[in-house]
């Protein structure tokens, strides 16, 4: 659980150095006491459906442009599908469409009085195929007599790796749904493969059947109806996240105005589900919709911070003041929808019409997404003006107990309303992280703080934002990441917490590279980056308390460190190494300590190339393990040696303190 009331520890603080230095041994002093308590385990994750991240990334669904979505930016197409047999594919706009959300539909005419036809879909870029459940339905309009067949084929041979008929109850004057189910005799040799439906010819009346919604899905992580990717998911939950930031980034506001994320058509059965016109350069399903975020929270244990849209797109336009009250009452129906009473409220009523009587907590609701980028300087002076005063006020008046968040924090030029806290998003180079190591030091806690976008794009002494983002994160700076983090954790009590971003991409299609998970249709390419092995470490090994340390020698320029204690009281401390040449000697005594206590040390190190990366075509992982377990000497102090580019926490057991 995110907790508003964390603590600080009173620690020196560490400069950066300009060149590396040979260092000297490190002498620490951790206090039992003098830290304040916290409830806050700092990591969280953030998702948008970036890189298709989501469709055709976590969210399990397989068949790609599964229901002809489309919009003047992206256009409706017949993008994924191709015909079988003698089977001819157009789009049509029937008079009676599948629903109003899903107008357009395929047609599949033939000429021939016999024989198999019908179509494929290739997927996102392939699919995994293996000797477990696939659900699949689809939609079809028109008169047929006999079966349709559905199989998982190779597209590379053709061979079948299983199939099952599927009795025809189509008419001519309606939209019929088909359901199956289909379990593979065989495992497929590679992800080169697609669905497969045809029907008999003959069977067909009037030389064609239209189709729409086909769909197909894998077992799914807990067993979810329309949810998420297993293999995704349990990576995920190697992180030991607290948190989810949700719908994201960009995504919550859109291209356009008219455009922007709509929670209200994210909800209900897929057919009702129009899509939306990504920010990313495709058209989205909305299948990952508000309903399967709050799924995501609840197979996680995560805590949903909510975005709701503030009146602004990324074209630059926003509502004016006169019309400022559609976003603040669009977003309390968000909110409403999400925790109102079923039986007293509108949205409330309507979310337990579709299956959900009972309402989730919300704790935190944030204003918006980077409103002091889109369309600055004047949608953020609009921002500052009216457009966040008003959320605040309405939101306050009708949800005084949920902690807001402003889309900017206090380092972008605004002056955030009391209570309120702030959002800070940094893509760095590594030394310019390991330069905010103090970025907390001394900040109010007043100025409560989300860092809920947080990443290395660029490498040190690069062209930053004019070149290009670098192609994986890479150890050098998942080190500056961790040592960002580890200040920030010494500032618990002024910090929400802080998110990786973006969290995953699709390697076949994707357009922000730096992420800390790759992925494509085999799960065999899952890569955790360098990046997810520092998080999960620090996020792994949460601090209840921070504690006072003190250097008993002159400052070190080259280690980074918090220690406080775990929710079992026990010694931690958490270091990093940058800008060395040679290894670390640290001792780190714990007052209140027994001799020979035993502490387990965990350290990650990464390749002699600082610029190393883990290749999701490789399948290496650059990243070092190691766990070794440390005795305290006679004064409670634990002797270690941290090598250059390091990433460490030590753990100290939980009978060592007297």
């Amino acid at each position: 659980m995110v907790s508003l009331k964390s603590a600080t520890a009173t620690l020196l603080g560490v400069a950066l150095l300009t060149a590396p230095l040979p260092c000297g041994a490190v002498d620490l002093s951790v206090k039992a006491n003098g830290g304040n308590t916290t409830t806050s385990t700092m990591y969280g994750l953030m998702h948008e459906d970036i890189n298709n991240s989501g469709d055709g990334g976590m969210y399990a669904e397989l068949i790609r442009n599964r229901a002809f979505q489309g919009s003047a930016k992206y256009p409706v197409s017949l993008d994924a599908w191709s015909p079988v047999g003698s089977a001819t594919l157009s789009l049509k706009q029937l008079t009676q469409p599948l629903s109003s959300a899903l107008p357009t539909s395929m047609n599949v005419a033939t000429t021939a009085k016999k024989g198999k036809v019908g179509f494929a879909n290739s997927g996102y870029w392939g699919m995994d195929v293996k000797v477990q459940k696939y659900t699949g339905s689809f939609y079809v309009r028109g008169a047929y007599e006999g079966k349709f067949t559905a199989s998982l084929q190779s597209n590379l041979t053709g061979q079948v790796f299983g199939s099952v008929d599927v009795e025809s109850e189509s008419v001519s004057n309606g939209w019929t749904q088909h359901n199956f189910t289909l379990i593979p005799f065989k495992n497929a040799p590679n992800s080169n493969n697609s669905l497969v439906i045809t029907f008999d010819a003959a069977g067909v009346q009037g030389g064609s059947l239209d189709f729409n919604l086909i769909s197909l899905f894998p077992p799914t992580y807990k067993n979810r109806a329309n949810g998420m990717r297993v293999d995704i998911m349990e990576a995920l939950a190697e992180l030991k996240p607290k948190f989810l930031r949700l719908p994201g980034g960009n995504m919550l506001e859109g291209n356009t105005l008219p455009t922007f994320w709509k929670w209200n058509e994210t909800i209900g059965p897929l057919k009702d589900r129009p899509g939306f016109p990504g920010v990313w350069g495709y058209e989205q399903t909305n299948g990952l919709g508000i309903i399967e975020y709050m799924h995501w929270c609840d197979d996680l244990g995560l805590e949903p911070i909510v975005a709701v849209w503030s009146g602004v797109a990324l074209d630059g336009s926003y509502l004016p003041q006169s019309r400022i009250q559609e976003a603040v009452q669009f977003a309390l129906d968000e909110i409403e929808f999400l925790t109102g009473d079923a039986k007293t409220t509108r949205w409330g009523a309507v979310r337990a019409s579709l299956g959900y009587p009972a309402p989730w907590k919300i704790k935190y609701v944030e204003l918006g997404n980077e409103d002091w980028l889109a369309g600055a300087p004047a949608a953020y002076e609009a921002y500052k003006q009216y457009r966040l005063p008003a959320l605040v006020s309405a939101f306050q008046k009708n949800y005084p107990d949920i902690q807001l968040i402003a889309s900017p924090s206090i380092f972008d030029n605004i002056t955030i309303p009391a209570g309120v806290a702030g959002d800070y998003h940094p893509y760095l180079t590594p030394d310019e992280f390991v330069a905010n190591y103090n970025k907390f030091d001394h900040i109010s806690k007043q100025n409560l703080t989300l860092i809920g976008e947080c990443a290395s794009v660029h490498p040190n002494g690069g062209t930053a934002w004019n070149g290009n983002l670098m192609p994986y994160p890479w150890w050098g700076g998942s080190v500056g990441e961790a040592i960002f983090l580890i200040g920030a954790e010494r500032n618990a009590d002024r910090l929400i917490g802080a998110t990786y971003a973006p969290g995953m991409r699709n390697m076949n299609r994707w357009q922000w590279s730096v992420t800390q998970i790759q992925l494509a249709a085999d799960p065999k390419l899952t890569t955790r980056s360098t990046s997810f092995y520092t998080w999960k470490l620090l996020g792994n090994t949460p601090l209840a308390k921070t504690l006072p340390v003190t250097a008993a020698t002159a400052g070190n320029n080259s280690l980074y460190y918090v220690a406080g204690v775990s929710d079992a009281g026990t010694g931690v401390f958490k270091a990093a190494v940058y800008n060395s040449t040679a290894p670390v000697p640290v001792n780190v005594q714990f007052e209140g300590v027994d001799k020979n206590t035993q502490a387990t040390l965990t350290v990650l190190t990464g390749p002699a190339d600082p610029y190393g990366y883990n290749d999701p075509f490789t399948q290496k992982n650059v990243v070092k393990e190691t766990v070794t377990t440390v005795k305290a000497d006679k004064d409670g102090g634990f002797g270690f040696s941290l090598p250059a580019l390091s990433v460490a926490v030590l753990e100290v057991d939980d009978n060592g303190r007297r």
